[in-house]
């Protein structure tokens, strides 16, 4: 069986095609003619809509991936559990997370842990949004609504506990729309490890 082989003609270019002088040429026009008639030219005419930030922002979108955040309980503590289920799923490995124990006075002793450090390096983000959906306790969010401060200091986008629990969300609560019944609370069911179903 024998192969064929279609050979094809390679195009005929001219001299002033192949140096690409007329081409880099219109490129430049193009650039100018914007250049000028949007630095120029009234506000109906002009070609791109400017944003003069900070002074002025546009309207980010309701599902905007804003900065972190950690919701909390209603007592004020931590939703999160330190399950490390975020810092798995994150592909940047930007988040750490050190899990503690309850006390044996407390409630969720033995239920569950909490982060005894969570710190979230967000220059190393991609926000990706896994952290949110991995968490199975919504303990994580990123719909503050706002975007990374400036900073000329590395150590200001390192997030510990602290600063990720500081940070409201759209609706200015730290609370989250999908409520658990806790250990300890009138709702709670009762199931835990002492206590099954």
């Amino acid at each position: 069986m024998g192969v064929s082989v279609k050979v094809i003609k390679k195009p005929e270019r001219t001299l002033s095609e192949q140096a690409f002088v007329p081409e880099i040429a219109k490129g430049l026009g193009l650039t100018m003619r914007r250049f000028f008639k949007n630095t120029f030219a009234s506000e109906d005419k002009k070609e791109i809509a400017t944003v003069r930030y900070p002074e002025e922002q546009r309207e980010y979108p309701e599902r905007f991936r804003g900065i972190h955040r950690l919701t909390h309980r209603a007592d004020g503590s931590p939703r999160c559990v330190a399950c490390l289920c975020c810092s798995t799923a994150c592909p940047a490995q930007c988040i750490h997370i050190e899990p503690a124990e309850y006390e044996p006075d407390d409630p969720r002793y033995g239920y569950e842990r909490f982060p005894k450090a969570f710190v979230i390096d967000e220059l190393r983000c991609i926000f990706c949004g896994y952290c949110v959906e991995a968490c199975p306790c919504d303990a994580i969010r990123m719909d503050t609504g706002m975007h990374m401060p400036p900073s000329l200091s590395r150590d200001d986008f390192l997030y510990d506990k602290e600063t990720l629990m500081s940070i409201p969300g759209r609706d200015g609560t730290h609370l989250t729309a999908n409520p658990r019944h806790e250990p300890g609370d009138p709702t709670h069911p009762g199931v835990d490890r002492e206590h099954g179903h």
